[in-house]
């Protein structure tokens, strides 16, 4: 099976106009309402995450424009945008697993882990055996230690590893653990001294592509480094559903933040008084069993719950995840209003509701 990526349809970069509407300009100013929902994007190959931040902004005429995870400008594939009050959201989406399609290059190891950095190490790797390769992936699938790309977001005393690699220092990072659940071999195929492997990846958030292929390398005694990168999907979100740049230029519309929570969270069916004392943030008293009759509540904390903002994950394009303030140990649950739209996300904590973030 061969590695396959969509064309790219958003050009080789971001127009003046549209790095312009990174500071605000042409955003609009009417004083109304913004939009508010999710936008799934497929981001072409040669804009930052931040670019497209910047042309969205221009398209709903609002500064309240956010994403839930980097991606280098040479990656491609699927970023999640957070327009108007649906920003909030994306606290809960950062922290969500991911999975990629990526190509690793087998016989040279470099100073960003990827094809933008210098050589640093190599061996002839064509001739290597393909039971070698496959045997050499299976200690990275399950939950390892990996030491994060040295041009990453992680902060060193301050600073983004990146900015001091760039900067000419030396930087250690420590390793962290993170769980990759698929590391899947698709295709090898010699290119002159390198072998170029692709490779599909699911992962938790914080794993670096970038490190699991110069980890590869390493293992195998000829160095590897990523070459390309397509992110397939963040959490239940899937790039199929996202178009291009130039599709939602042309199409603007967004996704309900109902339909979102939809996905992430159990629903429920809010009356409408329970839906203004919602909005109004105040807590709800529950009856003894859970609330319209959802049987699992109680078993339905996964997902996003308990994941809060990441940072950055520089020019390798993946992000990691922190801890959220004010975090609880009961399930997520999202309030739906009478009218369909999310009132709020609640965490069910025994006979209480309590309201976590309210959008109404």
């Amino acid at each position: 099976m061969a590695l396959t990526a969509r064309p790219d349809k958003g050009g080789s970069g971001p127009s003046g106009a549209d790095r312009a509407a990174a500071t605000g300009e042409g955003s609009g100013g009417s004083g109304s309402e913004p939009v508010a929902g999710l936008i799934l994007l497929d981001k072409p190959a040669g804009w930052t995450s931040h670019d497209c931040v910047a042309r969205i902004r221009r398209l709903a005429g609002t500064k309240k424009v956010g994403h839930a995870g980097t991606l280098d400008p040479a990656a491609t594939g699927l970023l999640v945008v957070g327009v108007g009050r649906a920003t909030r959201l994306l606290t809960y989406l950062v922290g969500l697993d991911k999975a990629y399609q990526a190509t690793i290059r087998l016989g040279a190891a470099t100073t960003t882990d990827d094809a933008e950095g210098q050589v640093t190490f190599g061996a002839p790797a064509a001739s290597l055996p393909l039971e070698q390769v496959l045997a050499a992936m299976v200690p990275w699938r399950g939950r390892v230690r990996q030491v994060p790309s040295a041009v990453s977001a992680v902060k060193v005393d301050g600073r983004r590893s990146y900015a001091r690699v760039r900067a000419g220092e030396s930087v250690d990072l420590a390793a962290r653990e993170v769980v990759i659940t698929r590391f899947e071999l698709l295709e090898v195929r010699a290119e002159g001294d390198f072998l170029d492997a692709d490779v599909v990846v699911e992962c938790s958030s914080g794993t670096y592509v970038r490190a699991l292929a110069r980890d590869l390398g390493a293992s195998l005694g000829v160095g590897g480094h990523l070459t390309e990168l397509r992110r397939l999907r963040v959490g239940p979100f899937e790039v199929e559903e996202a178009p291009a740049l130039e599709e939602l230029a042309a199409d603007f519309a967004v996704r309900s933040p109902a339909w979102a929570a939809r996905r992430l969270w159990p629903e429920w069916r809010l009356t409408a008084e329970e839906a203004r004392r919602l909005a109004q943030g105040q807590r709800l008293a529950l009856a003894s069993s859970p609330p319209n009759g959802l049987p699992k509540l109680a078993d339905s904390g996964g997902g996003a719950d308990g994941i809060g903002r990441g940072e950055p994950g520089g020019p390798s394009g993946e992000a990691e995840g922190r801890e959220p303030a004010g975090g609880g140990s009961g399930p997520l649950v999202a309030g739906i209003g009478p009218d369909g739209g999310l009132v709020g996300l609640v965490r069910i904590e025994g006979a209480v509701a309590r309201p976590v973030a309210v959008f109404a």
